[in-house]
């Protein structure tokens, strides 16, 4: 990799290029700062080490980034999609994870989840690998975004309960977390940086007032140590129950195969818009969609095996890189070995654990409302045409039986066994994206204009 001129310093950073070291530090830092809100409560919300995490976000980022030969900058923080059947997963097969607000680690359920997260990163491999041999396209006739788009939307209305839960810890602490974090992510945007942080800005507020009732520990800050080893856990791969996990969280890739894939596209209008500005031909990491997900299957790989949260590319980091217009791979690197050293900072993990629980739920009525709406998103930018009984009747089908089975069946699980994989019931959200896969290829095998139905027009479109 070449150094980067100074003219060129000015302009922004491909991603091949290395900055000088000092810029090289401070860029990487400014992208642990935008990843370490999301990612650090990702990690409180599933009962997961936040050094750990941290860690494997570090490790994982800098293999995704090898894996996809140094061609796609990515940085890879925790996923927000894959929290619902986490915590179902973790109630079924480790009963005292949640019962008890205050544990903030649970190494029994994280071992069981760990075998999951792998399974996803199968899942994405293949995906990506699928891709890469016959195409999107293929691909997108059994998962059109109506059923990506349905699924992202449950997996984030699912998650209300749990966010009310929380919040109803303290409701003046949680609601003025949440207006504040609102206010900094609608107020802030376009001011650099801080416009990037308003998670961590909301956090640092409600932290404050929950100082103000009496809802800080501070003997957890002082029974940290200011050096401590992440505790790294193997995956229960003897565990009877983590196959049926295993199966039930990689399913939950069908959310943010999508989500990988619109990151990549964006990203790419970006560096090709800054090669033509240097006189360099446009790179078009966009036709890298298959390579991309392999490199997200790497990254869940690393993360499941030493115990951090599931993993997917950060659009908040995506974003910064597009207001510095820094795309360099080895500032990303830089980022991955910083959130690494952070891992081993207990004092870090020890002020994090202090974050009151109404604060916590302050900011998922937010977070989680937001995956909802993204889920919308997709379905709207990709003009579904909801005229169209079959796309109303997959979507229909996927929005019941996965908000409705979250929230009105006991555990959350249909009450049908599969021995092995699905013991106690099959997850809702399992269950509805199956429905919705299935209803799908029924109409791709048998289609309607054999009955002499003809297609409705799509006004969206």
């Amino acid at each position: 990799m070449a150094k980067t001129t100074e003219a060129k310093a000015i302009v922004g950073y491909l991603p091949q290029d290395v900055p000088p070291f000092g810029s090289m530090l401070s860029l990487g830092l400014q992208q642990v700062l935008t990843m370490f809100p999301a990612t650090v409560l990702v990690a409180i919300l599933t009962k997961f080490d936040v050094s750990v995490t941290l860690m494997a976000s570090g490790i994982g980022t800098i293999v995704a980034l090898l894996v996809s030969g140094r061609r796609i900058p990515m940085y890879y923080g925790s996923s927000f999609s894959y929290i619902s059947v986490i915590i179902t997963v973790m109630n079924l097969y480790s009963n005292g994870c949640f019962a008890d607000k205050l544990t903030t680690y649970c190494p029994d359920g994280v071992r069981v989840v760990q075998v999951g997260i792998m399974g996803t990163a199968v899942v994405e491999i293949l995906i990506g690998l699928l891709i890469m041999a016959v195409g999107k396209e293929a691909l997108d006739k059994v998962l059109p975004p109506v059923i990506t788009g349905s699924v992202a939307i449950i997996i984030g209305i699912a998650l209300a309960g749990t966010a009310l839960s929380e919040a109803s810890s303290n409701w003046i602490v949680a609601f003025v977390t949440l207006f504040f974090t609102i206010a900094f992510s609608v107020y802030l945007q376009g001011k650099g940086l801080i416009g990037m942080l308003p998670i961590l800005l909301g956090a640092i507020v409600g932290w404050l007032v929950g100082w103000g009732f009496g809802l800080i520990d501070f003997s957890k800050i002082a029974a940290a140590s200011w050096l401590s080893l992440p505790k790294v856990t193997l995956p229960a791969f003897t565990d009877p129950h983590a196959w049926g996990a295993a199966l039930g969280i990689a399913l939950i890739a069908i959310a943010t195969v999508p989500e990988s894939t619109a990151h990549i596209y964006q990203m790419s209008l970006y560096i090709d818009q800054l090669a033509l500005e240097v006189g360099k031909k446009p790179i078009e990491i966009k036709r890298l969609v298959g390579l991309n997900l392999v490199a997200d299957g790497s990254d869940d790989l690393i993360v499941g095996f030493l115990g951090g949260c599931a993993g997917t590319n950060y659009g908040e980091n995506n974003s910064l890189m597009a207001i510095t217009r820094n795309y360099s791979v080895a500032v990303l690197m830089t980022a991955g070995v910083i959130a690494i050293l952070l891992g081993f900072v207990g004092k870090l993990a020890g002020v994090v654990n202090t974050l009151p629980t109404a604060v916590v739920g302050g900011l998922s009525i937010y977070l989680f409302g937001v995956i909802g709406m993204q889920g919308v998103a997709l379905i709207q930018s990709e003009k579904v045409n909801l005229f169209d009984p079959k796309q109303l009747a997959v979507g229909a089908v996927i929005l019941v039986t996965g908000i409705g089975g979250a929230l009105g069946l006991a555990n959350g699980l249909y009450p049908f066994v599969i021995p092995v994989i699905f013991p106690n019931g099959i997850p809702a959200i399992v269950f509805a994206a199956f429905a919705g896969i299935i209803l799908n290829l029924v109409f791709i095998l048998i289609k309607p204009s054999w009955f002499g139905v003809d297609e409705r027009a799509n006004i969206n479109g």
